[in-house]
């Protein structure tokens, strides 16, 4: 039995052939579509390059329009970013004392309108805009005007690297390109001598502290007693006055009081019942003693003439 038809003849495979066309072409089309956009997000700005010319017009964040396959737009972050420096850096204090920086962090940020001229004149800028030499001389700098115990206070210290730091990326970028937030500075060490030498400084001071409490201590306790004394002293004169005040109001009572009436009755009372034992006038005394021995009526009566 014949074939009517030809062998060669093969609708299914024309119809895999035609679909497959059609769907590298809608791949095409998509992926030119693709190119046209870039999206830029917040925080970032956009360089384009056109056949590697850069332009210096920055493409604002949001999706932007670009000639695909001939265009391209790089993203530049102009966010607060920190760069890290592990490596030690030496200095000098204004006295040329060595001491050691350690842990360095830079805050810094990149103006959004400086972008294009960021990446088209800056290698590397994502490393290489705010360089380790920068900063370590910013830092040497900043520790040369500080004396040594200055150079360990990081309220001192960041703000002056900050600005020294900044000074430097003004003039070698230009104003406003490069800013400068912040500055953390972690470490700051002497050698082993000048540490010894700042021990023993502490300790001294402490002892100096100490000896003055101590004599300040002694001076307050010596006028507390000579205070108690003097105000013993005050005491006791004070008694004394008001008993001497005392006394002397009582005499002047007593002095007023004493009539003749009055003196003669203490006479009486105080009397004994004693006579006396001599009479007589100037120039005579008569010793009555053995008169009043033996009575009234004895004749003997002894005389004594001057």
């Amino acid at each position: 039995m014949r074939k009517d038809y030809d062998e060669t003849y093969d609708p299914k495979g024309k119809k895999t052939a035609k679909l497959i066309g059609w769907v590298v072409l809608v791949a095409l089309i998509l992926l030119v579509i693709g190119n046209c956009f870039s999206v830029v997000p917040t925080g970032y700005t956009g360089v384009r390059i056109t056949f590697g010319q850069i332009s210096n017009t920055v493409v604002q964040n949001g999706i932007n329009f670009k000639i695909p396959f001939v265009q391209d737009i790089v993203q530049v972050n102009n966010k607060q970013q920190d760069i890290s420096f592990q490596n030690t850096i030496s200095a000098e204090t204004n006295e040329r004392n060595e001491v050691y920086f350690s842990d360095i962090t830079v805050t810094y940020q990149i103006s959004s309108s400086k972008s294009a001229w960021i990446y088209a004149n800056v290698s590397d800028y994502r490393n290489n805009l705010v360089s380790e030499g920068l900063v370590s001389s910013a830092i040497k700098s900043s520790s040369k005007t500080l004396s040594p115990t200055d150079v360990t206070s990081r309220n001192i210290l960041e703000p002056l690297v900050k600005q020294e730091l900044q000074d430097s990326l003004n003039e070698k970028y230009g104003q406003e390109v490069v800013t400068i937030n912040k500055i953390v500075i972690s470490n700051a060490t002497f050698d082993e001598e000048y540490n010894n030498k700042i021990a023993q400084k502490q300790q001294a001071q402490m002892a100096y502290e100490t000896q003055q409490i101590e004599n300040k201590t002694a001076v307050e306790k010596a006028a507390a007693d000579a205070q108690v004394k003097k105000t013993n002293a005050q005491a006791e004169a004070d008694a004394l006055m008001i008993k001497s005040q005392a006394e002397a109001d009582a005499n002047k009572l007593l002095e007023a009081s004493l009539t003749e009436n009055v003196l003669r009755k203490q006479l009486i009372d105080k009397w004994d019942g004693q006579l006396p034992k001599v009479s007589g006038t100037a120039g005579t005394i008569f010793d009555i003693t053995g008169y009043a021995s033996e009575g009234k009526n004895s004749d003997t009566v002894s005389a004594y003439t001057e």
